[in-house]
């Protein structure tokens, strides 16, 4: 497949019982990730996610009204106020709840563990390909999009905005490969919370490999801070279930240390300490109230959009957002 061609969506059509498509009815990731310019992977998902979202109940689920905003070209004529337009001669766009502004961070692990993939592509691709994903959605609701991406260290700092060209900006950063060693996630956290001033969602995609001692305190940090937090865990396949079959070398990605496992011997230990770890993570987010999704790296990407979509229908009016004000707005 060529950079430019699309990939097509897999016919059946079934849907989960939380009218969620099923995900066979969903773009395969791997035909995706042929796709080498990150901006035309991530409008592909997009707008997967937009035909899936039109025939699963959340179409239509923002129903109150709160404020005005000035009619621009592009903009859906169902929602003018004729009314409004009688009295002011001008044109007016009804919003709604959930179209009010948003503000949101992406943080993006790019450590060397994250170069870790056994399906074809690395889990950086995809943390990388949701990132764009996220950030192209937001930008067509004309919401504020930031990126941090960090290693051991930040490795780039762009602040959210919503203006032209700077998605794209986004998506040249997003390009750049792993090239850090550990993962240090405690510096970009304490940045954010120290630098960031106006309240809004910060999604953190890392594989959190890590120790979670300092997570914790700098998670209750941003939210003390009022800033709504959700945490994409991005895993290879293996590393969930750990299915290698053969006695083999394992080579230390962030160590440089080279391993002899026997999978059938190591397997038990490994999986129990996997599940303590994710539980641990688990707890915290729970008792934080932040939404946390454990993602394999071969799941379509629009069901993130709709897992996210999804949380902040159930925060409800709990959700954090920022409005600006309509010069001109009706009473």
């Amino acid at each position: 497949m060529s950079s430019g061609s699309t990939p097509t969506a897999k016919t059946d059509t079934a849907k989960t019982s939380s009218g969620r498509p099923n995900a066979a009815a969903l773009i395969d990731p791997g035909s995706l990730m042929r796709i080498k310019n990150l901006e035309l992977r991530a409008s592909a998902i997009v707008e997967g996610f937009l035909t899936g979202l039109h025939r699963s109940p959340y179409h239509g689920f923002s129903v109150e009204f709160t404020e005005y905003r000035q009619y621009t070209a592009g903009d859906d004529t169902r929602f003018l106020d004729w009314k409004l337009y009688a009295r002011s001669d001008r044109y007016f766009i009804k919003c709604f709840e959930d179209e009010t502004n948003l503000r949101c961070h992406l943080l993006v692990d790019l450590s060397r563990s994250m170069s870790f993939g056994t399906v074809g592509y690395d889990k950086a691709e995809y943390a990388k390909t949701a990132a764009a994903t996220i950030a192209y959605f937001l930008s067509m609701q004309r919401d504020a999009v930031g990126l941090l991406t960090f290693d051991e260290a930040i490795t780039d700092r762009i602040p959210a905005r919503f203006r032209p060209g700077h998605v794209h900006q986004l998506m040249m950063s997003l390009e750049r490969a792993p090239a850090g060693k550990a993962t240090d996630i405690e510096k970009p956290l304490e940045q954010i919370a120290a630098t960031v001033a106006k309240r809004g969602v910060v999604v953190l995609i890392s594989d959190l490999l890590t120790p979670i001692g300092s997570l914790k305190k700098n998670l209750s940090y941003l939210r003390a801070r009022g800033h709504e937090v959700v945490v994409l865990r991005v895993l290879d396949p293996r590393e969930i279930d750990f299915q290698f079959d053969q006695p083999a070398m394992f080579h230390d990605i962030e160590s440089g240390r080279n391993l002899y496992i026997d999978p059938d011997s190591a397997r038990e230990n490994y999986l129990n300490e996997f599940r303590e770890h994710a539980g641990a993570l688990q707890s915290i987010c729970n008792n934080l109230g932040i939404d946390l999704h454990e993602i394999s790296i071969d799941r379509p990407l629009e069901l993130i959009l709709f897992d996210l979509l999804a949380d902040r229908m159930k925060r409800g009016r709990g959700a954090v957002r920022q409005r600006t004000p309509i010069a001109g707005s009706a009473p």
